[in-house]
């Protein structure tokens, strides 16, 4: 019982915060883990009453770890579904280069800020394993948000048609970045300073990931075609998503070498397939998304619960916290712009690109809830992860609104009402 009136309390605050941050004009996201905060052990959870909220802080780890797992698998499927063959022939050499190389000079930057702070700080509190996957998680960006801005105000032009497949790519390079960075934390933290464990490992749980994924697709799509009902087809897609987590959840030893896979890449190139392949992947898609509703805002409301907020009280954290944000702005900004030169883009793409790349949100939170398996370096991620997602959440879409303000590709009155059009066009034409 108390495990349902806790799922309950996490969805009704979620819920009625989201409200208060539309009026605000603050992303969603940011009032489900604003909402993870007061129903966490430092605020509800504080009273120890059971199922008012979560009253320790691992709860939401150790009693709802599942819906974490399948939000991500979710989360991973429908980034796949952004890469339709026919929609990435439209992309361009110019998009897919500034999506390569600036997730990975962000990554690079952050990774060398960072490991340079490890040596400063004592080890004890924030290590080279920490820095390393902290560098992987600086390369996502937050679709979502940037996609509200876009649709909002009906952006248009250079820096946006880049924008769209860019924030989609960056996350995909992001995953497989995060897949090696996490394979060489973990042979470094456990000792196994050797080529099998920090490059051949990692490697390998990419392309492993990548033939499941597309095993998985496969045998979805030939499936999907057996059921005609919308209500069928949806079922079996919620089924595959979470036999490809369950699948990729699997590891095992072959001799000395460990083998293992990783669920948001599998997750990814099961959407992948499944998008070219199938001829009504969109519209399923689309109902799928209305399904998944309550399990995102459950999985950000969580993510909120396991924000330890009392490591901000000491003052080191806070360092770490603020240079890993500073240091992926600098990576973002100045890794678009360099791609865009090398690509010869347009001088707006240049110049204002790099600042809409600064939003930051859910698959960054899905690395961050997968570090959380490291133990106490996991920890220490995962709480970095969520405060610099809290300030980029309220910073990121509003400067991503002005650098397209500037670009030139947004109305500078914003929204115009149907109203007031209709009302100009009867004032010309009053027989219409």
């Amino acid at each position: 019982m108390e495990i349902l009136f806790s799922l309950s309390i996490a969805l009704f605050a979620g819920l009625l915060l989201s409200r208060l941050a539309k009026l605000v004009k603050l992303p969603a996201v940011t009032a489900y883990l604003v909402a993870g905060i007061l129903v966490g052990p430092f605020c509800l959870g504080a009273f120890g009453i059971q199922g008012l909220g979560f009253t320790e802080l691992d709860m939401a780890t150790k009693q709802f770890s599942i819906i974490s797992d399948v939000a991500l698998g979710f989360i991973a499927f429908s980034i796949g579904n952004e890469f339709r063959m026919s929609e990435l022939k439209h992309i361009g050499k110019k998009a897919t280069v500034i999506g390569i190389f600036q997730a990975v000079f962000t990554t690079i930057v952050v990774d060398a800020a960072l490991i340079a702070l490890s040596f400063i700080i004592p080890n004890n509190v924030f290590s080279i394993e920490a820095a390393i996957i902290l560098g992987a998680v600086a390369s996502a960006t937050a679709p979502a948000a940037t996609l509200m801005v876009v649709k909002q105000y009906k952006a248009k032009g250079p820096v946006t048609s880049t924008l769209l497949p860019v924030v989609a790519l960056d996350d995909a390079v992001g995953l497989v970045l995060f897949s090696i960075s996490f394979g060489i934390a973990n042979a470094i933290h456990y000792q196994r300073a050797d080529v099998v464990s920090i490059i051949v490992e990692p490697l390998l749980e990419v392309v492993l990931s990548i033939i499941l994924g597309a095993l998985m697709g496969l045998i979805f799509t030939f499936i999907e075609r057996f059921f005609h009902s919308r209500s069928k087809r949806l079922s079996v897609s919620v089924a595959f998503v979470f036999a490809t987590v369950a699948i990729s959840m699997l590891n095992f030893h072959i001799g000395s070498l460990h083998v293992t896979f990783s669920p948001l890449l599998s997750c990814m190139m099961l959407g992948t397939i499944f998008c070219n392949i199938c001829d009504f992947s969109a519209e399923l898609m689309d109902r799928l998304d209305r399904w998944t509703g309550p399990i995102y805002v459950l999985f950000f409301v969580l993510s909120g619960a396991e924000l330890e907020l009392s490591v901000f009280t000491e003052g080191i954290v806070l360092l770490i916290g603020f240079s890993y944000i500073v240091f992926r702005c600098l990576g973002k900004y100045f890794g678009a712009r360099l791609s865009a030169d090398i690509s010869h883009a347009e001088p707006n793409v240049k110049k204002y690109l790099g600042i809409t790349l600064f939003p930051q949100a859910g698959v960054a939170l899905g690395m961050a809830m997968k570090a959380m398996t490291f133990g106490s370096i996991g920890h220490l991620v995962a709480n970095i992860t969520l405060f610099s997602v809290l300030i980029y959440e309220l910073v990121g879409p509003f400067l991503t609104k002005v650098s397209l303000q500037k670009a030139g590709e947004i109305d500078p009155e914003g929204k115009t009402s149907k109203r007031i059009k209709n009302y100009k066009r009867d004032e010309h034409h009053p027989h219409i």
